[in-house]
């Protein structure tokens, strides 16, 4: 399978448009999860493209940007993973491990690039300012928004429109002569979401709240394991009587949300409640009625 012309012009209009929801917009069309779905859809396959997102999604948990720190492009190299993987029929994992996490790393070099052009417009919108032009505000703007875009959109659509063939004997090689390397960075590419949560368990308060990293596992396990038996004895039930309809639905995640959320609100009550209390500013009359001034005795 190629991919289509519309289907490359989609995916470089998205690459611009998420850098843009990431930095202003903040709709959460600018995440990894998101470019997967989008990615997917544009792809005709809608399974690999959340399959890849979440995986990339799960790998950038604990990263963030501070100041003018640049960081990897999980969602650039999401969009091209996706893209590859349906085209040559590659493994999602493998598409993780080779093209998604060194697009995205590789990618911060047009990170850079992009931050130094809009500081030139960035001081133009300065000079603008000192002179009340706001026209020249307005436009300056919008260009420094175009040069973030394409620090995102050319590298994505070369890479799309030229990279095809160089990707299909990367992986016919993989699964090849190389299969050794191809199965370790299947391997490597299902790793990846420990190392996110490695990275986040990092930087979270987890020896001041380790009683509730245990409670949210223990809970975690037993509701998998609850819901899934679930699940299996209805397949079993259905394969017996035809006529039941009953869905039963294996995924715990909300009652676990909800769990985390009522846990968090305890918490929170807790902390609120132990605060020290600002002392009471003693209240000033200001009403002049019925007091004796000086000049009065």
């Amino acid at each position: 399978m190629t991919i289509a012309w519309w289907q490359i012009l989609l995916l470089t209009l998205y690459a611009g448009y998420q850098i843009l929801d990431e930095l202003q917009i903040n709709s959460s069309a600018g995440s990894a999860v998101f470019a997967g779905l989008i990615s997917g859809l544009v792809m005709g396959d809608l399974k690999t493209g959340l399959y890849i997102g979440g995986m990339m999604q799960l790998t950038i948990l604990g990263v963030g940007t501070f100041g003018g720190a640049s960081r990897i492009d999980a969602n650039s190299g999401t969009i091209l993973a996706t893209a590859f993987a349906v085209s040559v029929g590659m493994d999602p994992k493998q598409a993780m491990a080779a093209i998604a996490v060194p697009v995205a790393a590789l990618m911060i070099q047009t990170d850079i690039l992009g931050r130094f052009a809009n500081t030139y417009f960035a001081h133009k919108i300065d000079k603008d300012v000192e002179n009340f032009e706001y026209k020249k505000i307005e436009r300056h703007f919008l260009m420094g928004a175009i040069s973030w875009s394409l620090s995102r959109m050319l590298p994505v659509f070369l890479a799309l429109a030229f990279g095809g063939g160089l990707v299909s004997k990367v992986v016919g090689y993989l699964n090849g002569d190389l299969k050794w390397l191809g199965d370790g960075l299947s391997v490597a590419g299902a790793v990846l979401p420990a190392v996110g949560f490695a990275i986040l368990l990092r930087y979270l308060p987890v020896k001041k709240h380790f009683a509730y990293l245990i409670l949210g596992f223990v809970i975690t396990a037993l509701m998998t394991t609850l819901f899934g038996n679930i699940q299996l004895l209805g397949t079993s039930v259905a394969g017996l009587d035809k006529t039941l309809v009953a869905n039963f639905n294996s995924m715990p995640m909300l009652a676990i949300a909800l769990i985390g959320l009522a846990l968090a609100y305890i918490s929170y009550k807790r902390s609120d409640a132990d605060a020290p209390k600002a002392p009471q500013q003693p209240q000033v009359n200001n009403n002049s009625e019925g007091e004796i001034e000086d000049d009065e005795l």
